[in-house]
């Protein structure tokens, strides 16, 4: 299983190049990987309901993120149809990319279409066999943001990216509510594994909530009433896609985790009837609408949303025989359904139009695509010897005697009577409109005009349409593999599939169904007159496009109310929230006796009043530099408190990091006036007391509340020995920060370089990384071995060049005193700064604190030598040292997982070394190398966007100023 992920992986990565070098030609190759693991999957074909391959990677344990894959007989039957299906549209997609003519160009999109697709197949399979609910959830999703790409691919058309926009936020609304749903069952159960949920299922009502939510998400994903609209309007998207993710593969993710909770949870209360009522529901409306279409493409549209309300019922009431009969439509549907979308594509590939009012004598010019067409229009429609026809006796063979249904069981049957006659109309008008002659003596325009397909064109559907047909004859092969799955539903199947089942109800039915279908197609003139001209439940489209409307008018009426474009009164909103929530919570809820020491030694109530101080002076200063240091020393203090209380490490990185702080600010206040003027600082001065006291006082009471609500002993007691014997390292801090939370550094990382690269991105707005200017870029040359600026300045402290860079640097701007304890200084900050990084493990330090060491010999090169000192120092493009960095944390976080280890695991080497001797080195050491350069990179990034580009904006506007006063 992992073998045919991986595949599916490569094969997606490698496509846009095997499409560029081989064209349309590649898709052959390509169907080929999908084909391969279906050979796999029937070879490995389960044996019966207890059979099943299992495979586990240990990932997060935790988290309970390991990668539980489980291959049982729905996974196989669901994997014949994305793998097979798959192969199949995957050689279609060579022919239907052919351009009609010599003058046609080429798709210049078709490279990333081709990688889409495949990676569509991979996500589809792992959706099928994951047996977390977590990592089912992560397939689920890829499949929608595949989906979104794939209905956008003509995204220069406004209807597509409509369309795509639609899908998206529908079907990422239900998986967000099925999110939630998958933490509540998991979290209730103890498990996340779908085998074992299914086999001893939780109960309560957090249960009953989390499997409504869960279905939510089915739904939405099957285009289930009240949201199927999205289905018809990604009819947009290329046919291929139509035929593989909306006929086969995508709408059928719902119907597979219908048919995988069944088991466990068709009598959850509101499973059932939201099941039965909804498909239902869904399966009469979307009938009703698909027999009103003139578009083919969109009368398969609507006819597959009434199918899946069918299949969604059929699985979903549970019982052994309906759910037998559900997968049975789910196989049929899926080759019918595909077949005619790509017979769809071929018309209007060969004709340039879908409109079957356009269409007329088509069955002469393509007869075997007729052929096609009327054997998978005849298996939609049951007629037999087809499998469709076998599924139709099955649904109603199964609901006249289903002990689930109960006494609504007369009445379900009657509206499946009902969505099958409908199929019967909306079949025999897809073979009408789009092949009969319609009284015309000659072919209509486009049909006179069309390009006539290859016979490759035709072989993917007709291999489908084949199968249809087969399906129908081996009844008892299919009835065989549907039961390994059926029979594990409680209530036992006794209902068995067979081309004749002898005379009785669902023959007399099925008979019914295509005499009155056909009879109201054929009467279709008469019947017109009575159409209704309005949909009487309106349009599901205008409702969503109603519904967005009065969402983005809430928006803007509430970001108006809270987001003035004053970033004071933003933080006013932020602060005000901070205080009244929690302590709302607080006085409303339970609490503690407080019993708080204030100080443990005189030296701890100095640094609180420096810091108290400190703070105060900030408040008052008007200078905006007096303020920023007065902040500087609260920062400081805060570092002195972690000292004192055996925190070494957070208080070097507090050190560092207020440091590196304190650098931005002053750099930032280069371009603001020096102070604060009197009215600004007046104005609303009392509101801000009092928000800036009741934000000290109500997080100073809550954080002591919460260090009284503490009735047993704190994680902290074990973490020394657990980050020695499982860690490998004797420092706590720097091990939680690399091993056991590296999930969380690796996020905070990923901030970190997020908001680095957006404050860069605004100072620069063009182009975003690279490299802080050197020398040469200053048009420098040499004589007699000197360094000679292209602008020289007049020397000001003396003929003696300590840093490179200083040559360039405005005499009135250089201190030889900073020059030269630079020159002496920064190498030995280097040095620290890799101790830092090397030791960190077992002594205070880390990568973290390592990288802001190095950045602050950054800022002191760059502060005494200027901007070219800085290219000098480090002359490589900051975007490539975070892109280095980033690699190396993600990379080690892989190389865990290959390893088989849980991710982000370290692993210790040992190895011994001449002169040095016996060296032990913990895999963590890469992650902190990664995070190490990450900082670095920020840091320069920070110098080059802050430091250097207002530098020469700033130098910009003197020139200007001293270019005005000449004149």
């Amino acid at each position: 299983m992992l073998a045919i992920l991986l595949a599916h992986t490569v094969g997606a990565a490698a496509a846009p190049a095997l499409v560029r070098r081989w064209g349309r030609s590649a898709f052959y190759p390509l169907g080929l990987i999908p084909l391969v693991s279906l050979v796999w999957v029937v070879l490995n074909w389960p044996t019966g309901p207890a059979d099943d391959h299992r495979t586990v990677v240990s990932w997060v344990p935790g988290l309970a993120l390991n990668i539980a894959l489980r291959f049982d007989a729905l996974s196989a039957i669901m994997s014949v149809l994305a793998l097979g299906i798959g192969a199949l549209v995957l050689f279609y997609c060579a022919e239907y990319f052919r351009p009609v003519s010599a003058q046609a160009v080429t798709d210049p999109r078709l490279p990333s279409f081709a990688a889409k697709m495949v990676g569509f197949a991979g996500a589809m399979f792992g959706l099928m066999v994951a047996d977390n609910m977590l990592l089912l959830y992560v397939f689920w999703e890829l499949t929608t943001v595949l989906s979104f790409l794939l209905v956008g691919h003509y995204a220069e058309r406004s209807i597509n990216r409509r369309a795509a926009t639609q899908a998206l936020l529908v079907t990422t609304a239900g998986g967000l509510a099925m999110l939630v749903g998958i933490i509540m069952l998991g979290n209730t159960a103890g498990t996340y594994l779908l085998s074992e949920l299914v086999t001893d299922p939780p109960s309560g009502t957090v249960v009953t909530v989390g499997v409504l939510l869960v279905l939510v998400g089915a739904l939405s994903k099957s285009a289930i009433v009240p949201l199927h609209f999205w289905l018809p309007g990604a009819m947009a998207a290329p046919t291929p896609v139509s035929a593989y993710l909306h006929a086969a593969a995508m709408v059928k993710a719902g119907i597979y985790l219908v048919a995988r909770l069944t088991p466990g949870f068709a009598d959850s209360p509101g499973w059932r009837p939201t099941v039965v009522v909804l498909g239902l529901a869904t399966a009469l409306l979307a009938g009703w609408r698909a027999v009103r279409e003139y578009d083919l493409k969109l009368l398969l549209a609507y006819s597959t949303v009434s199918q899946l309300g069918l299949m969604i019922m059929l699985v979903g009431a549970g019982g052994a025989d309906l759910m037998l009969a559900g997968l049975t439509a789910m196989c049929a549907h899926a080759a019918a359904k595909a077949t005619l979308f790509m017979v769809v594509g071929i018309i209007d590939h060969a004709t340039g139009t879908r409109d079957l009012r356009e269409l007329a004598g088509l069955r002469r010019r393509c007869p075997w695509l007729f052929v096609i067409a009327a054997a998978a229009a005849a298996s939609m429609a049951g007629v037999p010897p087809f499998v469709g026809f076998i599924a139709k006796e099955t649904i109603f063979g199964t609901e006249a005697q289903a002990p689930a249904l109960g006494a609504a069981g007369p009445y379900v049957l009657g509206a499946a009577v009902l969505a099958s006659m409908f199929t019967v109309i909306y079949s025999a008008r897809f073979l009408w409109g789009g092949f009969a002659g319609k009284g015309r003596t000659a072919p209509s325009r486009h049909v006179a005009e069309l390009h006539r397909p290859r016979a490759a064109f035709l072989v993917p559907p007709a291999v489908l349409a084949a199968a249809s047909l087969i399906l129908g004859l081996c009844a008892l092969g299919l009835d065989t593999v549907l039961h390994g799955y059926a029979d594990t539903v409680p209530e036992g199947s006794d209902y068995h599939l067979a081309l004749w089942h002898g005379a009785g109800l669902p023959v007399y039915l099925s008979a019914a169904v295509l005499l009155v279908g056909t009879g109201v197609f054929v009467a279709r003139g008469p019947l017109r007159l009575t159409r209704l001209r309005r949909l009487p439940l309106g349009k599901a489209d205008q409702l969503y496009d109603d519904f967005l409307r009065v969402l983005d008018v809430a928006a803007v009426r509430l970001t108006g109310v809270t987001q003035r474009g004053s970033l004071p009164i933003n933080q006013a909103m932020i602060f005000a929230t901070l205080v009244l929530l929690p302590v709302t919570a607080l006085a409303l809820g339970a609490r503690n006796r407080v019993d708080l020491q204030l100080w443990d030694t005189p030296l701890q109530l100095t640094v609180a009043v420096l810091v108290v101080a400190g703070g105060i002076g900030a408040t008052v200063a008007r200078n905006r530099l007096s303020a920023v240091l007065m902040v500087g020393v609260t920062g400081y203090g805060c570092a002195a408190a972690f000292a004192f209380h055996g925190a070494p490490d957070l208080a070097l990185t507090q050190l560092l990091v207020e440091t590196v702080t304190l650098v931005i600010f002053v750099l930032v206040l280069r371009t603001l006036p020096a102070e604060s003027e009197r009215p600004t600082m007046a104005r609303n001065r009392l509101p801000r007391i009092a928000l800036a006291v009741s934000v000290g006082i109500s997080v100073a009471v809550l954080a002591a509340f919460a260090m009284a609500a503490r009735s047993q002993d704190g994680v902290s007691v074990a973490l020394g020995e657990a980050a020695y014997v499982r860690g490998h390292g004797a420092n706590t801090v720097n091990v939680l920060l690399v091993d056991v939370r590296a999930w969380d550094t690796l996020g905070e990382i990923s901030v970190l370089l997020v908001a680095a690269t957006g404050v860069a991105s605004m100072v620069f707005r063009t182009r975003r990384f690279g490299r802080a200017p050197r020398i040469a870029d200053a048009g420098a040359h040499r004589t007699a071995g000197l360094v000679v600026p292209a602008t020289p300045y007049s020397p000001a402290i003396g003929s003696t060049t300590w840093l490179r860079g200083s040559a360039y640097h405005d005499p009135n701007q250089r201190s030889l005193v900073l020059e030269v304890a630079t020159r002496a200084i920064f190498p030995l900050i280097m040095v620290v700064s890799l101790y830092f990084l090397f030791a960190g493990h077992n002594y205070p330090g880390g990568g973290f604190a390592g990288g802001l060491a190095a950045g602050l010999g950054l800022v002191l090169r760059y502060l005494a030598g200027g901007r070219y000192e800085l290219g000098e120092t480090l002359p490589l493009d900051s975007g490539k040292i975070l892109g280095v960095g980033l690699s190396l944390v993600g990379g080690t976080a892989l190389g865990s997982l290959l390893l088989g280890a849980p991710v982000l695991s370290s692993a210790v080497l040992s190895f011994s070394l001449p002169v040095v001797g016996d060296v032990k080195m913990v895999t963590a050491l890469f992650f902190d190398i990664g995070v190490y350069l990450v900082v670095v990179g920020m840091v320069l990034d920070v110098l080059r966007s802050l430091g250097v580009r207002l530098d020469q904006e700033l130098e910009s506007q003197a020139r200007a100023r001293s270019l005005a006063g000449v004149s």
